[in-house]
């Protein structure tokens, strides 16, 4: 006979079940990768990862119609051991390498495999492969001997190298995000080994907002024009057009350094590898975005271009005549939230208004900005009764229905009731003496203290005080006309006000160098740096910043009788901070140690310069 306590205990013992059913599962790690891009002929490895021991490992049912399988599986075994607080921890990873080979062009993804761990059947992530026709006339290095051999015959133009602007949209309405994408594209055969000038867009016609990257570019194969490059992502940015019609991005460039092999002139260059880093400048196409006007624009419309909601609070909804009532306002949603402008609130005679207050909360991100933007408006009632605050509407432009949409805020009731302080004053408490207004009327206030007094009919001129004044300010203005003078002819000499003047512009652009130390800003930092001392030596040498150079700068110190290790310290500080504002090498330490080294070096230049 099946009692209420069996019951209970069979529900226990397949409730444990499943809860130890579900801990498994979730442990368990199934990985399956490759590489997103391949080339049709071209051989690649297909990887699966378990952290757990398994058997029994069936691949995608649709890998075979797409891929040949020319070897494996090859299985492997690693161990890692890593310490946290003095705990110990040991993680064992089991691979399984298959050797694929593509057979056809276009798009596959690959649906997830299944292994047997402990009895129960776990799947691996799904993933999409994109095969491209084989470029004619090239083979892919199998080894690293052969990729370094094959980098004397890549040609750094052309298709191999370049960089490009990739925009989310090129048709738009005016105020629409548009996502702005530098990209560097390079041959796989190619090594970029760093930058060495670097020129991005400016977006003139654009409100623009950065998106945070890592400072460290990472290369990721990418097909384009239906050609596997290494791509590099430089920066990204939010675009707002401001004014309608057709935009131009004008073109941008920069230079790297890449390593080449070149043919040895001597048995030491081939003993010694052969390899040597050359610079190569690349620039960019225009980019031409059509912005259309927005229709027109209705009542209660305040810039806002996006999707976007709208949202009320109010502090207190029963009040007294000394209260201060404050209705908050949020607008969330993704668009142009910065640039919106403060809806209009608008209350009887009987409230005293202050100006709203408005504050922004937006994150940039990959899929455009998004945030809040709230509004507080503060208000204080005069007399006490029973008030409706009104809805506030709020209209925006939302381009994927190319259409204005209308949200408002609900209605509240306010119940007033009467102080017990003066009410004049709980009034007057807020407010400056020249902007209050009581019941319609200004209040001129008494003046206080002891006036001066004056006999009527009586004058200042022709008093000796007069006259005395009067001369005194000619003989100020002969003093001013005199300087101003010899100011002039020294602004005249352009040259000479920038000598003056180039140590107190080199000081100020090192203090924003520290500045963005402390923010951790690897890039401004280092930007700061440069700016700094091709500023200075560009005002002391009397030479264009366009004109300066390592060569130029080096041969005119020189020419000033500056000591060698000063001009070194000096090409040192250049070249570190020019490599480490796209490929940073070191943390914080690092950049305390260049700054202090760029504070001694300037202040070694301007005693040398000027002796």
């Amino acid at each position: 006979m099946v009692t209420i306590a069996m019951i209970k205990r069979i529900i226990t013992y397949f409730l444990f079940l499943l809860f130890i059913t579900e801990a498994w599962g979730q442990d368990t790690k199934f990985v399956m990768s490759a590489p997103n891009a391949v080339e049709t002929g071209q051989q690649f490895r297909l990887t699966f990862t378990l952290n757990k021991k398994g058997s029994n490992l069936d691949l995608p049912p649709d890998l075979t119609s797409n891929f040949d399988v020319l070897m494996g599986p090859s299985t492997g075994q690693s161990t890692r051991m890593q310490t946290i607080n003095g705990k110990t921890t040991t993680e064992i990873s089991y691979s399984y390498t298959y050797i694929l080979r593509a057979k056809k062009e276009g798009s596959f993804e690959l649906r997830p495999a299944s292994i047997e761990v402990g009895g129960q059947i776990v799947e691996s992530n799904s993933l999409k492969i994109q095969v491209v026709k084989a470029q004619s006339g090239q083979q892919p290095p199998q080894n690293r001997q052969e990729q370094t051999q094959s980098r004397e015959s890549v040609n750094l133009g052309g298709n191999n190298l370049f960089i490009r602007l990739e925009l989310s949209k090129q048709n738009v309405y005016r105020g629409e995000q548009i996502i702005a994408t530098v990209k560097l594209y390079a041959d796989p055969n190619i090594p970029v080994s760093g930058f060495d000038e670097v020129n991005l867009p400016t977006y003139e016609g654009f409100y623009t907002q950065d998106i945070e990257m890592p400072q460290q570019i990472n290369f990721n194969r990418e097909v384009y024009n239906d050609r596997i490059y290494q791509v590099g992502i430089l920066k990204k940015t939010v675009l707002f057009p401001q004014q309608n019609g057709a935009i131009t991005i004008n073109p941008f460039s920069m230079t790297l350094l890449v390593q080449q092999r070149v043919r040895p002139r001597s048995f030491f260059d081939d003993f010694f590898s052969g390899i040597q880093t050359v610079k190569t400048t690349i620039t960019s196409k225009p980019v031409r975005i059509n912005v259309r006007d927005l229709p027109t624009q209705p009542a209660n419309y305040y810039g806002g271009v996006g999707n976007f909601n709208i949202t009320s609070e109010l502090s207190s909804s029963d009040v007294t005549t000394n209260d201060a009532v404050t209705l908050k306002l949020t607008i969330s949603g993704s668009g142009n939230i910065r640039l919106i402008r403060n809806p209009e609130f608008q209350l009887p005679s009987d409230f005293e208004i202050y100006d709203p207050k408005a504050t922004d909360n937006v994150n940039a991100t990959a899929n455009g900005i998004s945030g809040t933007k709230t509004v507080e408006y503060l208000f204080q009632p005069r007399f006490e009764g029973d008030y409706v605050i009104p809805a506030i509407p709020f209209t925006f432009f939302n381009p994927a229905s190319g259409s204005y949409v209308t949200k408002s805020t609900p209605e509240y009731t306010l119940h007033v009731t009467k102080g017990t302080g003066d009410q004049s004053a709980a009034i007057m408490s807020g407010r400056h003496r020249e902007d209050l207004q009581l019941l319609g009327q200004d209040i001129r206030y008494i003046k206080q203290g002891n006036p001066v007094l004056k006999i009527k009919g009586s004058t200042f001129f022709g008093t000796p005080a007069f006259y005395s004044l009067y001369a005194g300010t000619a003989l100020l203005f002969i003093i001013l006309f005199l300087i101003y003078r010899k100011k002039a002819r020294e602004n005249a000499n352009a040259a000479l006000m920038r000598n003056k003047k180039a140590s107190r512009v080199a000081v100020r652009r090192l203090k924003e160098a520290a500045r963005f130390m402390k923010q951790n800003n690897n890039e401004a930092f280092h930007e700061a740096i440069l700016k700094a001392f091709w500023g200075y030596l560009s005002d002391k040498l009397g030479i264009a910043v366009a004109n300066l150079n390592r060569e130029t700068a080096t041969e005119n110190l020189k020419s000033k009788n500056v000591d060698d290790l000063v001009i070194s310290d000096f090409v040192e500080i250049m070249d570190h901070c020019e490599y480490a504002r796209y490929s940073p090498s070191g943390g914080s330490e690092a950049r305390t140690e260049i700054y202090k080294k760029a504070e001694q070096t300037m202040s070694r230049l301007e005693k040398q310069i000027k002796r």
